[in-house]
């Protein structure tokens, strides 16, 4: 019986490796949680939960998988990355987020990508440095998307339509500080329902103005929520440049976004906050010439649609366990990062080792 080890130090990770968790079981291993830096609530009464790394060390376990940029290397077992979303290959210029995608630190011995265009960029950086692998295997967070692809694409159908807005974090990139009042005056009109979350990372000072928020027509939702069940509820999504957009997408509905960084026939971009409503009110009307775009730019970000990208991870894993692993270039030492990540969770000891794990 193997032992994978999922770590989270974002909200948005639940979402991400519970379908992993899902393999795994039926596989006859076990997984476990590592939670640092975020609330563990959202685990559940049967799931495995460590709060410090001398706990997550003693576990031993043969894999690290970590949605984040980076991870805690001196864990045994080979180190996974399978991102925390799948809008990086996105046609135009490059955002903060794209480069910073795509910049290798030596963390990680196997990338699982999406799709061919990002497996090719990532497999070239692969055949430079030799120090890590890369297969094409899909999401796992999109797997129950796809196996249940009617229920979640469902509209919500009431007389007021219903928007699910989201926004990313980042100061030069974020639509929540500049949309807030918007939200608040649709909202009150009584023509619109709203359906808010925001990225964990946000500026709490913003997050408290969306919280109090208070009308029949609105509600709030944690990071950690089931956000796929929340957007079946929506009949259009608000954004900026973050990548839940491309989730949205993929339940054929439309979106409009406030100064997006990656503008494109798949969406409605508006530069100023009064056209807000008649971007949303021509979103209703589901041209079909933005669909056709966003179904198609979908298809070119995720390549597949089978809800079996689990197995695939799992798979790729194996192989990197039975051998692949003993392929790899030695990592950079990159001592000065490594020194900055100790400190972060105050561990002084060596970098360990799972004997079985070579």
């Amino acid at each position: 019986m193997r032992r994978f080890l999922f770590f989270v130090n974002a909200e948005y990770c639940y979402a991400i490796m519970r379908p992993l968790q899902e393999v795994i079981r039926a596989r006859g291993d076990k997984a476990a949680w590592f939670v640092f830096g975020c609330s563990s609530a959202p685990l559940e009464g049967d799931e495995i939960l460590f709060e410090n790394v001398d706990d997550a060390a003693a576990w031993n376990p043969h894999a690290v998988f970590s949605p984040g940029d980076w991870t805690p290397y001196f864990l045994p077992g080979a180190k996974v990355q399978i991102f925390h979303g799948i809008a990086r290959n996105k046609r135009g210029a490059a955002t903060e987020a794209e480069s910073d995608h795509y910049r290798i630190r030596g963390w990680f011995d196997l990338y699982c990508t999406h799709a061919m265009e990002d497996t090719e960029r990532f497999q070239t950086l692969s055949d430079e440095l030799g120090t890590f692998h890369v297969v094409k295997t899909g999401w796992p967070k999109l797997d129950p998307l796809f196996r249940e692809r009617r229920q979640y694409m469902a509209v919500a159908g009431d007389e007021i339509p219903t928007v699910f807005f989201a926004s990313t974090f980042s100061p030069s990139m974020t639509a929540a500080p500049a949309l807030v009042d918007v939200v608040e005056q649709l909202v009150r009109s009584g023509k619109w329902r709203f359906i808010v979350t925001l990225h964990p990372k946000m500026d709490p000072n913003v997050v408290s103005k969306f919280e109090r928020i208070n009308h029949p027509n609105y509600q709030y939702l944690a990071p950690e929520c089931d956000l796929f069940s929340w957007m079946t509820k929506a009949d259009v999504m608000l954004c900026d440049t973050s990548s839940i957009m491309y989730e949205f997408m993929l339940l054929d509905k439309p979106v409009v976004t406030f100064r997006t960084r990656n503008p494109g026939p798949w969406l409605i971009n508006v530069e100023s906050p009064q056209n807000i409503e008649p971007a949303l009110a021509k979103a209703l009307d589901r041209p079909p010439t933005l669909l056709e775009s966003a179904r198609l730019l979908c298809r070119e970000l995720h390549e597949f649609d089978d809800g079996c990208s689990s197995e695939r991870v799992m798979d790729a894993v194996d192989d990197l366990l039975s051998g692949g692993i003993r392929k790899l270039k030695r990592k950079p030492l990159n001592i000065l990062r490594k020194l900055k990540l100790r400190r972060k969770f105050g561990y002084w000891g060596p970098a360990l080792k799972n004997e079985e794990v070579q």
